[in-house]
C-alpha cells in the first residue's frame, strides 16, 4: 500500500502550523509510580473526602451523633466509678475497718479489765466487780464487732482471720476463767496475787498481744489498704472521665457549630433552630456533666480525708492508749515484768504523741511543759501530730477540730501526770498507795478517752455528709444521660433533614 502525505490547507505552510499542546508533566509518587497532576479524579486520601453538598452534611451529621455517643459514654463510666468509690468507701470496705477498729479497742479493753480485776483482788468496795462487768460489755461487743467484720468479709484471707480469731478468742476467755477462778480460790486484800494466777495471766495476756491483737490489727490493715487503693483509682477516674466529658463535649460543640455555619452558608438560612437548640443542650450536658463529676471527686476526698483517715486514727489511738493504760496495771499486778512494762508504755504513748525523750521521765516533762499548737502547725507527732495538722474544711470545723484536740491534749497530760505520780510511788516503796493512785487515776482516762470520742464524732459527721452527698450526687443520671442524648440526637436529625430534603428537590 502506497502511503499518502497530507497537503496542509492552502496558505499555510507545514512551519506555520499551530504546534501540539504539551503532554502533561508527570511526577513520581513515594512509591516511584507516575501521578497525574491534571485535572483528573483526585488520588490518595482526597478520594474519601465528600464531594457533594449532601455528603458533606451527613458527614458533618454522622460526625456529632459519634460524638454525642462518646459524650454519654464517658459520662456513664465517670458515674460507675464515683457510685463504686462511695460503694466501697462508704458502705463496704469503709465501715469494715471500722468495726475491725473498734474490735481491736474491745480486745484490748478486755485485757485491761483482767488486769484490774486481778490487781484489785477481793477488797471490799475495791471495784472488782465494776470491772469484771465491764470485761463481759467487753467481750460482747468485741464478738458483736467479729462477728460483723466475717459477714463483711469478701476474701478468703479475711474469712479466714475471723475463724482464727475466734479461735484465739475462745483460748484467751478460757485462760481468763481459770486465772480469776484460782484468784478467787486464793483471796487477797492486796498485793499482788499468787504466782500461779500470774503465771495464767500472763499466757492470757500473751495471748492476746501476740496473736488476737495482730490478727484484729491485720483485718484492719486489709480492709485499710483496699480504701486507699479504691479512693485513688476511683476519683483519679472521675477526674480524667471530667476532662474527657470536657473534651468530647467541646469538639462536639464545634462539630454542631461547624454544622450550622455550614447550613447557613449553603442554604441561606440564618438559624437553625433544631441545631441551635442540640448545641445548648450539648453545652448544659457537658457543663452539668462537669459539675457533677467535680463534686464526686470531691465528696470522695471529704469521705477519705476529712472522715475515714481520722476515724480509723481516733480508733486506733484509743485502742493504743488503753493498752497502754492497761500496762499500767501490769506493771503493778505483775513485778517481775515491771521493767518491761514501763518500756512498752513509754513506746505506747510516743506512737500516740510523739516528744523525743530518752525515758519515761523526760517523756513526761515534755508533756507537762506544753502542748499548744496551731491547726496545721503541731510541734509533735504521732496520731494525735497527724491529727492536729489535718487541714478542716471550713473555719467552723477547724474551731470545732482545734476545741476538741485542746481538751484531749489537756486530759492527756492530766493522765501522763498520773502514771508519773503511780510510778513514783512504787519506787518511794508504797505500793499500797500507788494501786489506791491508780484506781483514782480511772477517771482522768475515761475523760481523755472521751475526748477522743467526741473528736472521733465530727470526723463520723463529715464522714456521713460526705458519703450521702456522693450518693445522692449521681441520683438520676443514669436516666439523664440516655433522655439528654436521645433529645440531642433528634435535634440535629431534625434539624439536618428537612435541608437535605431541599437539597434533593433543587436538583
Amino acid at each position: 500500500m502506497t502511503a499518502v502525505r497530507q497537503v496542509p490547507p492552502a496558505g499555510r505552510s507545514p512551519a506555520s502550523a499551530p504546534p501540539a499542546p504539551p503532554a502533561p508533566p508527570a511526577r513520581r509518587g513515594s512509591a516511584g509510580r507516575l501521578r497525574r497532576t491534571d485535572g483528573g479524579p483526585p488520588a490518595g486520601a482526597a478520594r474519601l473526602l465528600p464531594r457533594t453538598v449532601a455528603a458533606r452534611v451527613r458527614t458533618l451529621t454522622a460526625l456529632s451523633l459519634v460524638l454525642l455517643l462518646a459524650v454519654l459514654g464517658i459520662g456513664w463510666a465517670a458515674i460507675a466509678d464515683a457510685r463504686e468509690g462511695v460503694r466501697v468507701i462508704g458502705h463496704d470496705a469503709g465501715p469494715q475497718v471500722v468495726a475491725t477498729g473498734d474490735l481491736y479497742f474491745q480486745l484490748s479493753d478486755m485485757d485491761a479489765q483482767l488486769a484490774d480485776a486481778l490487781l484489785i483482788g477481793n477488797a471490799p468496795g475495791g471495784g472488782r466487780e465494776r470491772a469484771l462487768a465491764r470485761y463481759d460489755d467487753d467481750r460482747r461487743r468485741a464478738g458483736d464487732a467479729l462477728l460483723k467484720a466475717a459477714k463483711l468479709a469478701d476474701e478468703t484471707t479475711e474469712t479466714n482471720t475471723a475463724r482464727d480469731l475466734l479461735d484465739a478468742l475462745a483460748r484467751y476467755e478460757r485462760l481468763a476463767g481459770q486465772a480469776l477462778l484460782l484468784d478467787r480460790q486464793e483471796p487477797h486484800a492486796s498485793g499482788p496475787p499468787s504466782q500461779k494466777v500470774i503465771d495464767l495471766y500472763r499466757r492470757a495476756t500473751d495471748l492476746m498481744k501476740l496473736d488476737l491483737l495482730p490478727k484484729a490489727y491485720n483485718l484492719t490493715l486489709d480492709n485499710g489498704t483496699l480504701v486507699r487503693h479504691t479512693y485513688e483509682d476511683k476519683r483519679s477516674a472521675v477526674l480524667a472521665g471530667r476532662t474527657w466529658l470536657l473534651a468530647a463535649g467541646l469538639a462536639l460543640l464545634a462539630t454542631l457549630a461547624g454544622l450550622q455555619l455550614y447550613l447557613a452558608r449553603r442554604f441561606r438560612r440564618l438559624l437553625n433552630v433544631p441545631l441551635a437548640l442540640a448545641t445548648l443542650g450539648t453545652l448544659a450536658l457537658a457543663g452539668a456533666g462537669a459539675l457533677m463529676l467535680s463534686g464526686q471527686a470531691d465528696h470522695l476526698r471529704k469521705a477519705k480525708e476529712e472522715g475515714f483517715d481520722s476515724i480509723l486514727a481516733l480508733s486506733r489511738t484509743r485502742a493504743i492508749s488503753n493498752s497502754a493504760n492497761a500496762d499500767e496495771t501490769r506493771f503493778l499486778l505483775d513485778p517481775g515484768r515491771a521493767d518491761a512494762y514501763e518500756q512498752v508504755y513509754l513506746s505506747k504513748s510516743q506512737t500516740v504523741l510523739y516528744l523525743k525523750a530518752g525515758n519515761l521521765t523526760q517523756y513526761n516533762d515534755a508533756v507537762q511543759k506544753g502542748l499548744s499548737f496551731e491547726p496545721g502547725r503541731a510541734p509533735f507527732l504521732g496520731f494525735l501530730g497527724t491529727e492536729a495538722n489535718r487541714p478542716a474544711e471550713s473555719p467552723e470545723q477547724r474551731a470545732r477540730l482545734k476545741d476538741g484536740m485542746d481538751q484531749a491534749l489537756s486530759a492527756y497530760q492530766k493522765v501522763q501526770a498520773n502514771d508519773r505520780r503511780m510510778r513514783d510511788l512504787v519506787k518511794a516503796g508504797q505500793r499500797d498507795r500507788a494501786v489506791a493512785a491508780r484506781g483514782a487515776a480511772a477517771a482522768d482516762f475515761t475523760r481523755y478517752d472521751r475526748s477522743l470520742q467526741r473528736l472521733a464524732q465530727i470526723h463520723q459527721k463529715a464522714f456521713d455528709e460526705a458519703v450521702a452527698d456522693g450518693g445522692g450526687g449521681t441520683s438520676g443520671w443514669y436516666a439523664v444521660l440516655p433522655a439528654a442524648g436521645a433529645v440531642i440526637a433528634l435535634l440535629v436529625l431534625a434539624g439536618v433533614r428537612p435541608r437535605l430534603a431541599e437539597y434533593r428537590w433543587s436538583k
